[in-house]
């Protein structure tokens, strides 16, 4: 008596899925950090000297590959987390670097992550102990693959949204001055701004709070410490204004 069996559909999917994917080329996925840092009114870039081949010894942009158990997100914070000590900043995609030839040792495609971080905040020692090293962008020297686009890609990405986002304030620290701020800004457009317009167009935001503490040391009347409203700012930005300066 012959018995009557089904196919198991699962079993055949599985191999047939199974060799259809060991069938296809491998290839790496990475993400590599633009992280900028703000100091006494330069913008800043970290950057190390690459440990493997190719161009071993070379600067570079902080990176890594991606881990099969995260997600591309998930190594960029790692990555900062690991060389600056720093969890829960703002961080964002910028966008997939894929030519086939931006990477000499394997077949790899890279997503930039650029990261926005007040210098004060980050851990120096673990930042020494990564080999790291903050970099002017008139001193910057020149970096390996294609990190010279990212960095140029960031740049302009950064610029665009602080027209119409106040992201500036990550990179300064909890409370500061207008001064303080208007440095931020030129040093982000790479331009001087006019005192006056600037803090009359700033103010108009309605998203600073003055504090009565004063900064000093710079002259004796001192400057008014302002530190930001996120409340008020998100309420804002739901109603679609516009934060050009």
């Amino acid at each position: 008596m012959e018995i009557e069996t089904k196919p198991n559909f699962k079993f055949i999917n599985s191999m047939w899925e199974n060799d259809y994917y060991s069938i296809h080329d491998k290839m790496y996925i990475a993400t590599d950090c633009i992280i900028f840092g703000f100091d006494e009114g330069v913008l800043k870039l970290l950057i190390f000297k690459r440990k493997v081949q190719p161009d071993e010894g070379k600067f570079s942009l902080i990176g890594s590959f991606v881990k099969l158990n995260e997600s591309v997100s998930s190594a960029a914070n790692r990555v900062l987390e690991e060389t600056t000590g720093l969890k829960n900043v703002f961080m964002q995609e910028l966008k997939t670097y894929n030519a086939v030839d931006r990477d000499l040792g394997f077949r790899c495609i890279s997503i930039g992550q650029y990261a926005l971080i007040r210098i004060e905040d980050y851990d120096k020692d673990l930042v020494e102990k990564y080999g790291a090293m903050w970099y002017t962008f008139d001193e910057l020297p020149d970096l390996v693959l294609d990190h010279n686009l990212m960095v140029k890609d960031a740049i302009a990405r950064l610029r665009r949204k602080a027209r119409y986002q106040p992201i500036g304030f990550e990179l300064l620290p909890e409370k500061f001055t207008l001064p303080q701020l208007q440095s931020l800004y030129e040093a982000i457009y790479q331009r001087e701004m006019d005192s006056r317009n600037f803090r009359k167009k700033v103010l108009s935001f309605g998203v600073l709070i003055k504090l009565e503490e004063k900064d000093k040391t710079s002259s004796k009347k001192g400057a008014f410490y302002y530190k930001f409203d996120n409340k008020k700012y998100n309420e804002l930005l739901s109603k679609g204004i516009n934060f050009e300066v």
